[in-house]
């Protein structure tokens, strides 16, 4: 069993639990998501240089081709595979990569013309896409900097979700039909009515910049810093904390790293949760804590085990 990381310059394969091990195995510029699905063969890398795919478990990798060059988000269901770019347009290919077709409604969303932010080139993207398996016509999309959106057609028409949450979406976790969890830059957010509604989950804590949740075997794991990426290298690095809710409200917990260090990116490895850090920090969910298993040489900004 291998771990990828997609870190800043590339993707990383390591071998078990052995961060020594790690090599390069695409290079790729920086790394947004690595992602497998059950309806389709081999990991996904959503890149600035494109989506690739590898079948032989992160050793060997291929560009798929989507229209345009920078791929932030990747999602594959029963129905097709689908990519979010920059500038906010989405693809859909239903013969597995050979092909992509724009989903032309995504752009027709009422507050389209509103996404954008001065420092990202006063465009925005697809930073998140996010499907369950008991609603495979479903698919929810994250917008940096334009809110969260779903379309009940696979994607051919869209509704916005936006209203009760914060605009600047890094990510939607979506952990049932109607359940979802938007980390923003502005908030963690939750909802049970498919974005009807949100309830703000960190109203009570002192960090709420939120970059990536996680759910496994009932814990909702996630973690902030006090402010965004620009002030990470201060001289109190990132002032970051992690959280974890096991029942109740989140609790705070400590790890390897913190707080210089905020985690950015999750996976279950071995049966275990395993983070890592915007400073290329591995660690790992033990019985009695978290411990570091090693450092990269770049920020991990996505995970995933092979």
């Amino acid at each position: 069993m291998a771990l990828l990381a997609g870190t800043g310059d590339g993707v990383y394969r390591i071998e078990g639990r052995e961060i020594a091990s790690a090599n390069q195995a695409l290079d790729a510029g920086r790394v947004l998501r690595v992602r497998r699905f059950d309806d389709h063969d081999g990991v996904f890398a959503a890149t600035k240089s494109g989506l690739y795919r590898s079948i032989d478990g992160g050793d060997s990798w291929s560009d798929l081709g989507v229209p345009r060059e920078e791929v932030y988000s990747v999602l594959g269901t029963e129905k097709g595979l689908y990519a979010g770019t920059h500038p906010a347009h989405l693809y859909v290919s239903t013969d597995d990569g050979e092909s992509w077709r724009e989903l032309d409604g995504f752009q027709d969303l009422p507050s389209r013309d509103s996404w954008h932010t001065p420092r990202h080139r006063d465009e925005a993207h697809v930073r998140s896409l996010g499907a369950h398996p008991d609603a495979p016509d479903r698919v929810v999309a994250g917008v940096e900097v334009g809110g969260v959106h779903v379309s009940d057609d696979r994607g051919e028409t869209w509704t916005e979700r936006r209203d009760g949450v914060h605009a600047d979406v890094h990510h939607v976790l979506v952990t049932g039909p109607d359940r979802w969890v938007a980390s923003c830059g502005g908030g963690l957010y939750e909802t049970g009515d498919a974005g009807e509604t949100w309830d703000r989950l960190d109203a009570d804590l002192d960090r709420t910049y939120f970059r990536e949740a996680f759910a496994h075997d009932g814990v909702l794991y996630a973690a902030a810093a006090r402010s965004s990426p620009g002030t990470w290298r201060g001289p109190s690095g990132a002032d970051a904390a992690l959280y974890e809710r096991r029942e109740g409200d989140l609790a705070r917990v400590d790890y390897p790293g913190g707080p210089e260090e905020v985690v950015l990116a999750w996976t279950v490895h071995g049966g275990r949760v395993v983070a890592a850090t915007n400073d290329g920090g591995v660690v790992e969910r033990a019985d009695d804590g978290w411990r570091e298993l090693g450092r990269l040489p770049s920020a991990v900004g996505a995970l995933a085990s092979v």
